[in-house]
């Protein structure tokens, strides 16, 4: 609402603050986390800085499904990825993070070594899309899954419950990690 302005004025308002969103828009880029950057607190341990102000919320992604097709060797243990999936849906975190944390983010994934790639997808938060977000999907997926260690089971968790994803896909995600952790246990003499 413009109070006291002329219409030459209120235009000139109008195109400052289009030339701001636009400059905003250059200055970051959307992130889709899944995995252990869903916890604001280990993505801070990575990029140096709090990341919660970046947190925009709990988003959808439909068309994949998650699995734990990778073995981390710094975690020693199984982490998560997406997969193509028509029927299956990922609940995540959406950011919106400053650009001069994506070479940060990019090594934190391993993208230099072949680990992750980027993918860009499209996300639903807070009833609005998203588009041209970026996320991260394996390279060279295992056949099977590989149960995740206790640490990186407790901060997707710790990650997921933070950031308000829905409560019955927390109690999934826990289900999942929860039998691939039992299946890979070993047996007892």
């Amino acid at each position: 609402m413009m109070l006291n302005c002329s219409p030459a004025q209120a235009e000139e308002i109008e195109a400052k603050e289009s030339q701001a969103k636009k400059t905003q828009a250059k200055e970051t880029f959307d992130y889709f986390a899944y995995g252990s950057c869903m916890c604001p607190v280990d993505l801070k341990r990575t990029l140096g800085e709090p990341t919660w102000p970046f947190v925009l919320g709990p988003a959808t992604l439909s068309g994949y499904r998650l699995g734990f097709y990778s073995r981390s060797n710094r975690r020693n243990c199984g982490v998560l990825d997406i997969v193509r999936d028509e029927k299956a849906e990922v609940q995540g975190v959406l950011y919106r993070l400053p650009w001069r944390l994506s070479t940060l983010l990019d090594e934190r994934e391993g993208v230099s070594s072949g680990w992750y790639r980027q993918e860009t997808i499209s996300v639903r938060c807070q009833s609005q899309v998203y588009s041209h977000v970026r996320t991260y999907a394996v390279v060279n997926k295992l056949a099977g899954e590989l149960a995740p260690n206790d640490w990186y089971f407790d901060v997707v968790l710790r990650g997921a419950l933070t950031c308000g994803l829905p409560e019955q896909y927390c109690w999934q995600l826990f289900e999942h990690m929860r039998h691939l952790q039992a299946a890979q246990l070993p047996l007892a003499a």
